[in-house]
C-alpha cells in the first residue's frame, strides 16, 4: 500500500444502534473525517428501532441507514454485513470516536493472507473517574494491548477483539458465518472471533488501533453492563458445547467465583444461626484476603504510575468485586434459562456471498 488508489480495497464501516441519540453523532462527525478514499469507503448505521431520535440524526449524514427488527447487537451487525459490499467489514458501536486513520490502520493490518480478521483497544473517551477505573482495572471493562500480537486460537479472557473496534475480511465471514444471533450482548464477538480461529484464521490484536469510548458514567450502568456479558458469558456453554474453550473459561470463572461467594454466605448465615463464632474468622479471611489483595496491588500501580490517586486503592477493589458478582448473576441467570429458538450462524451463513 504506497498509495495506489488500488491497493486501498473497499471498506464497509458497519455501526449498530438502539436509542443512541446522546452519543452517535461524536461519532459521525469523527466518521466523516476518516482519511480514507471517499470511493472506496461505505457507512451503514443499524438502528434497532429507536424511539429517542437517533434516525434523525443519523439521516443528516450521507451514511446508509437500515432497520432490525430482531433485538440484539448481533442482528444488527448481520444485517449490515449482508447488505455491505466491501471487501473489508469493520465494525464500531454508537458510542466510539474513531481517529483519522482508523480505516487505513485495518486495511495494513490485514494484509497478510492468514490475518481474517483485526482487533485493537478501547481507551477512554471521558476522564470522569467511572472512566479511569475502565481502563485502569486489574479486569479492563474493555480491552487494552500493550504489545502486537497474532493469535491462532482464542485461549484467553485478555486477548480478543472488541465488537466496536474490529474488521474482518468479506473472505472469512463467508467460511465463518455470520455473528450468532443468540448472543443479543456480551461474548457476541468472542464466540465469533473462535469460529474465525477454527476455520484457520489468524486474529491480529495491536494497540496501533484504538477508538475512544464513551464508558458508562455510574456504578449502576457499569454493573448492569457486567450483568449482560455474564449473561453473554452464561450462553456459551450451551451454545458451544463444554469442549470449547471459550466455555471452559467461562465455566472455570463462573464456578470458581460462585463458590467463594457460596463459602462466604454459608459460614456468615451458620455463623447466624448458631451463635458460633468458629467459623467467623475464616468467613473474614474469605472475604477480605481478595480486597487487601486487590489493594496491594492498586497501592503498587499508584506507586509506579505517581500521580498521587490513591483513592482507586480503597474504591476499585469494591468495584472488581461487584462487578465480579453481578457477572456470576448474569452467567448463572443464562444457564438456567432455555436457550431461545432464535437465528443462529448455521442457518444463515449460506446468504453471506455476494
Amino acid at each position: 500500500m504506497k498509495g495506489e488508489n488500488k491497493a486501498y480495497p473497499k471498506v464497509s464501516i458497519v455501526v449498530p444502534v438502539k436509542n443512541g441519540a446522546a452519543k452517535i453523532k461524536d461519532l459521525l462527525d469523527s466518521l466523516m473525517r476518516v482519511d480514507y478514499d471517499r470511493n472506496k469507503l461505505e457507512i451503514i448505521v443499524v438502528d434497532g428501532h429507536s424511539t429517542d431520535g437517533t434516525k434523525e440524526i443519523v439521516s443528516h449524514y450521507p451514511v446508509k441507514l437500515l432497520t432490525e427488527e430482531k433485538p440484539g447487537v448481533n442482528a444488527a451487525r448481520n444485517t449490515g454485513i449482508k447488505n455491505s459490499t466491501g471487501e473489508i467489514i469493520a465494525f464500531t458501536d454508537h458510542d466510539c470516536v474513531i481517529p483519522r486513520d482508523w480505516v487505513k490502520k485495518m486495511v495494513e493490518n490485514l494484509q497478510d493472507p492468514q490475518v481474517g480478521c483485526v482487533g485493537g483497544q478501547i481507551l477512554r473517551y471521558n476522564d470522569d473517574f467511572l472512566a479511569r477505573y475502565a481502563d485502569e482495572s486489574i479486569i479492563p471493562v474493555m480491552r487494552i494491548f500493550k504489545k502486537k500480537a497474532v493469535i491462532e486460537k482464542i485461549s484467553s479472557p485478555i486477548y480478543y477483539p472488541v465488537g466496536c473496534n474490529l474488521a474482518v475480511k468479506r473472505e472469512a465471514v463467508e467460511k465463518t458465518g455470520f455473528f450468532d444471533e443468540r448472543f443479543e450482548y456480551g461474548f457476541d464477538e468472542l464466540e465469533f472471533a473462535e469460529r474465525v480461529c477454527e476455520k484457520g484464521y489468524k486474529i491480529l490484536l495491536t494497540p496501533e488501533i484504538s477508538v475512544k469510548h464513551k464508558h458508562r458514567s455510574t456504578l449502576l450502568e457499569l454493573l448492569k453492563q457486567t450483568f449482560r456479558y455474564g449473561q453473554g458469558g452464561g450462553l456459551v456453554p450451551k451454545v458451544k458445547g463444554v469442549n470449547s474453550m471459550l466455555s471452559k473459561w467461562v465455566l472455570l470463572s463462573l464456578t470458581g467465583f460462585a463458590l467463594w461467594f457460596f463459602a462466604i454466605l454459608s459460614l456468615i448465615i451458620y455463623t447466624v444461626f448458631t451463635q458460633s463464632t468458629a467459623f467467623l474468622t475464616t468467613s473474614f479471611g474469605l472475604l477480605f484476603f481478595p480486597l487487601l489483595g486487590l489493594m496491594a496491588l492498586y497501592a503498587y500501580r499508584t506507586f509506579k504510575m505517581r500521580d498521587g490517586k490513591y483513592l482507586r486503592v480503597l474504591v476499585y477493589p469494591f468495584i472488581d468485586i461487584l462487578r465480579s458478582l453481578a457477572f456470576v448473576a448474569g452467567g448463572m441467570h443464562r444457564l438456567l434459562k432455555p436457550v431461545e429458538q432464535k437465528t443462529s450462524w448455521k442457518t444463515i451463513s449460506s446468504k453471506v456471498k455476494h
